[in-house]
């Protein structure tokens, strides 16, 4: 019974839509912006740097926290990992919002350093500098669906986890097929950029002389 209960909890808490919330409490609603996800990126593209960070914040505290509450009440590692997916199965399709949520790269990233610290961290990491090197968003949550089974493999995590990392790797890659072919397009947004592909921190061009 305490197993079932943690993994509901696991997806209620993973399903909370921290970057609808914040935006709508900015005045925009994040699903008629951009790309329509409710992600860090799409956040950053309708509000801003601010609701970056709060987006990305609370993203990796919804996918932390039920994993740290469960490791706290059970030491089974099958029922912990399973309070893992949930919070990403959770996130992707939150029952607050008919079920149409986002890509779960920010709260896998929360539920991998809940799991695993150390693992955890490092995965953010990369994400950080494959996004600051190329300014794909996407592009760093192919490599971190790649790299975090194997770091789970290499630092000798409990089979538990390897299977929460394995099916996470799945759910991040299924989640991202329309920006694998936006990649391979040459379409793909770079983080930062409008609809139109121009960066938010662009300046407007001036108008042509004579023009008002």
């Amino acid at each position: 019974m305490l197993a079932v209960i943690l993994v509901l909890i696991g997806y209620l808490v993973g399903a909370i839509p921290t970057g609808y919330l914040v935006c709508r409490a900015l005045g925009v609603d994040l699903r008629t912006v951009g790309s329509g996800n409710i992600g860090t990126a799409n956040a950053y593209r309708a509000a801003g740097k601010k609701a970056f960070v709060a987006t990305l914040v609370g993203d990796l505290l919804k996918g932390l926290a039920p994993v740290v509450f469960a490791r706290l009440l059970t030491d089974n590692d099958w029922v912990v990992a399973a309070v893992a997916l949930a919070a990403l199965i959770g996130h992707c399709w939150p029952v607050y919002l008919g079920f149409k949520g986002g890509k779960a790269v920010a709260t896998a990233a929360g539920t991998s350093i809940g799991l695993a610290p150390p693992v955890g961290l490092l995965m953010f990491v990369v994400w950080w500098a494959v996004v600051l090197v190329s300014r794909y968003t996407s592009l760093a949550a192919l490599v971190l669906a790649v790299i975090g089974p194997l770091l789970f493999i290499v630092t000798g995590q409990p089979v538990a986890y390897l299977v929460y990392a394995a099916c996470a790797c799945i759910l991040i890659v299924e989640r991202h097929k329309g920006n694998v072919k936006a990649l391979l397009n040459g379409t793909e947004r770079k983080f930062g950029a409008s609809k139109s592909g121009t960066s938010r921190t662009s300046k407007t061009s001036k108008s042509p002389a004579g023009k008002g």
